[in-house]
């Protein structure tokens, strides 16, 4: 008698046959492209400004920033009163991160619809991109 699992074994043990299909990239959507340059820089812009606020916490919290304060006071003389803190401080710091994010999202954005239409532009000449792909 033979059992299923049998004759999945015997299935199993054939070699399969690999096939490969040459396809050719020509066409872009553009609103797609946008889309998708959007949210990814989006994304980006949030770890941007994650990043920028993991590093200003562990400069402060290790001192540093007094530190160089208190070597500006001693450069300046006695009568200065330079803190860091008043040019480095958190609210200035991650206002600043908020607004570089902003114009990266607008940047990276509107570079991911030109490089769409860049690509698309140059399929006319090249004839598109060959990609290979296999059954494996």
């Amino acid at each position: 008698m033979s059992s299923v699992a049998e004759k999945l074994a015997k299935k199993s043990s054939r070699a399969a046959s690999t096939k490969q299909v040459r396809l050719k990239l020509v066409y872009i959507d553009f609103w797609s492209a946008l889309k998708l340059s959007f949210l990814i820089s989006v994304v980006l812009g949030i770890v941007l400004v994650v990043v920028v606020f993991l590093v200003w916490s562990v400069i402060a919290s290790t001192g540093i920033f007094d530190s160089v304060s208190q070597l500006f006071q001693d450069v300046a003389g006695e009568g200065s009163d330079f803190r860091l803190d008043s040019i480095v401080g958190l609210p200035q710091v991650m206002g600043f991160s908020i607004i570089v994010a902003l114009l990266n999202v607008v940047v990276l954005t509107a570079l991911g619809a030109i490089a769409a239409l860049l690509y698309n532009l140059s399929v006319r000449i090249t004839g598109g991109l060959l990609v290979g792909f296999t059954n494996n």
